[in-house]
């Protein structure tokens, strides 16, 4: 059996107010042709379909053309909603959709639905589970001790009963521990909703959303598809790609990415004024890239952005490094806060602030607080 998996399309996204939509329809023209090379058995996309909850109209009328034209191919198709999406929106039609193999994940309630397909090595059972957060879960399992993400995600897979004799498949939108991330990406300060990659330990392969950047996790059946676009300059060295999966007999999965080639890539070029509005240095570049340019001179150029739009007229970021920009002390940049969770850093707040640490009761209160503004915050 052969897979398509993709996931966070973000379809609607703008960056540094354009608005990506041009992009996006010319990639999923280029994904679909190279659906067309492969002929899969089945596509996934493993969440944040949308950029917002609330889709503009074009975002949501631009998936539906995608849907439509995959459909057509007769691949099963299963998507779920992500950290971006309204799972509610998502949701919608997808009982009338499973008549035409598009499967789309219920609101969660419970439990996570999964789809049983057949080939000539027998059955691959789908399991679809939409992002998750512990007030999700709390609602169904108020006796489970749910404290964190991994909690959740550890609750809900405790109850998925998963017939280890066969294949299996799960799609799943989480941030899970070990993965590599990028400055366009939501995610906790401190790992408060990393999930460990050992819970899912029962599925032949693991199709993941939410980070952007492609990579295995751990193992190589266990897996991000990434954008397939470059979402921020994080991300400029990135390959996006379109994962192909094919599995076989039982223990038996072969995994490998087709590189998706944009319509605009994000650049990032540095030189003086004079150097880079030399018709030497830009020639053989695609000047309708997303650049961020950053200028060396020493005094400002009066009116730059609009000067190097009439070179390079996607000019997303400029900013100038010289004398007077650089620093000359060190400034935290938090690179230390990122590596712990919010209790931590508001522990150290506290000692500082009253010179003792905080008593037993003030952490638990305080870890409680903190949790419960971190799932309203999402």
């Amino acid at each position: 059996m052969k897979l398509i998996h993709l996931s966070d399309l973000h379809i609607g996204k703008r960056v540094n107010e354009f608005s990506m939509l041009e992009d996006q329809a010319y990639i999923l023209t280029e994904i679909m042709k190279q659906i067309d090379e492969e002929r899969p058995d089945a596509v996934i996309i493993a969440g944040d379909v949308y950029d917002k909850s609330v889709p503009p109209a074009e975002a949501v009328q631009l998936f539906d053309d995608f849907l439509v034209q995959l459909s057509e191919r007769k691949p099963y198709i299963f998507i779920i909603s992500g950290n971006h999406d309204s799972a509610e929106r998502m949701a919608f039609g997808g009982r009338l959709m499973k008549n035409s193999r598009v499967y789309i994940s219920p609101v969660f309630n419970g439990s996570v639905e999964s789809i049983a397909l057949q080939d000539s090595f027998g059955t691959v059972s789908v399991y679809m589970m939409p992002f998750l957060k512990p007030a999700y879960v709390r609602k169904y399992y108020p006796d489970a001790e749910i404290s964190s993400y991994n909690d959740a995600v550890k609750t809900v897979m405790n109850r998925v009963k998963v017939d280890t004799s066969h294949r299996n498949i799960l799609i799943c939108h989480q941030f899970v521990t070990g993965a590599v991330c990028c400055d366009s990406e939501e995610l906790s300060v401190g790992g408060l909703d990393n999930v460990d990659a050992g819970l899912f330990d029962a599925f032949d392969y693991v199709a993941l959303g939410h980070l952007h950047g492609p990579q295995k996790i751990i193992k190589e059946t266990v897996r991000y598809a990434g954008t397939p676009l470059k979402y921020s300059f994080s991300e400029v060295h990135h390959k996006k790609s379109m994962t192909v999966v094919e599995l076989t007999e039982k223990g038996r999965v072969g995994v490998r990415t087709r590189e998706l080639i944009p319509r605009r890539d994000m650049r990032e070029i540095k030189g003086s004024y004079m150097e880079i509005t030399a018709r030497e240095y830009y020639k053989d570049m695609n000047r309708e890239d997303y650049m961020h340019i950053t200028l060396t001179d020493e005094e400002d150029i009066p009116d730059a952005v609009g000067k190097l739009r009439s070179i390079y007229p996607n000019i997303m970021k400029l900013d100038y490094d010289n004398v007077r920009t650089r620093s000359t002390f060190s400034i935290d940049r938090a690179e230390s806060a990122e590596r712990k969770s919010p209790l931590e850093i508001f522990e150290e707040l506290y000692k500082k602030q009253n010179n003792q640490p905080m008593s037993g009761e003030q952490r638990a209160f305080s870890a409680q607080l903190i949790e419960k503004i971190w799932e309203e915050e999402l």
